[in-house]
């Protein structure tokens, strides 16, 4: 397919999105419709080159960073002040892209607790307290496989996410 045609179909899907709010149509004038494949594929070629220097940056000091969707994980051996000011540098690149940051020893990423111990990281399930109570009320009306999977679906996610048996 001819790029120019690439280019025609994505400023169609980029600029044409409406909405429904209230019994009003809206137009979305900017950024693409949330849970579109075609927007999630732009967002990620672009965030790649918005993450580029963070990404070397890492690989150079052989340190961890991965990024799912909108949440960035990663190590360093840097100073407080030296972090901040790469983070700074990274938030100055594009005022729509921002990064909020939790320093620490022990953070919360997506669902998995990561602890730093002595260079060391340990890893356990995270509980969001907005996802509380993780079990379905087993008096209610749903079927029983329903509760049967919920709780295999808890086990198996504590054996991958907890690198120590005990948690």
């Amino acid at each position: 397919m001819p790029i120019d045609t690439i280019m025609k179909m994505a400023h169609l899907v980029l600029n044409t999105n409406c909405f429904v709010f209230e019994n009003k149509y809206y137009e979305q004038i900017r950024g693409g419709a949330m849970g579109s494949p075609f927007t999630m594929t732009l967002a990620n070629i672009y965030m790649l080159k918005w993450e580029q220097s963070l990404i070397e940056h890492q690989k150079f000091h052989n340190e961890l960073y991965g990024r799912y969707i909108d949440d960035v994980f990663m190590t360093t051996n840097l100073s407080v002040d030296q972090i901040n000011l790469l983070l700074d540098r990274a938030n100055g690149k594009d005022e729509n892209i921002h990064i909020s940051r939790s320093i620490g020893s022990t953070i919360e990423f997506l669902d998995v607790l990561v602890n730093n111990n002595y260079g060391q990281l340990h890893t356990s399930v995270y509980h969001k307290p907005a996802a509380e109570p993780y079990i379905v009320p087993f008096l209610s009306d749903h079927p029983r496989y329903i509760h049967r999977n919920t709780i295999k679906g808890a086990l198996f996610r504590a054996v991958r996410l907890c690198s120590n048996v005990e948690d």
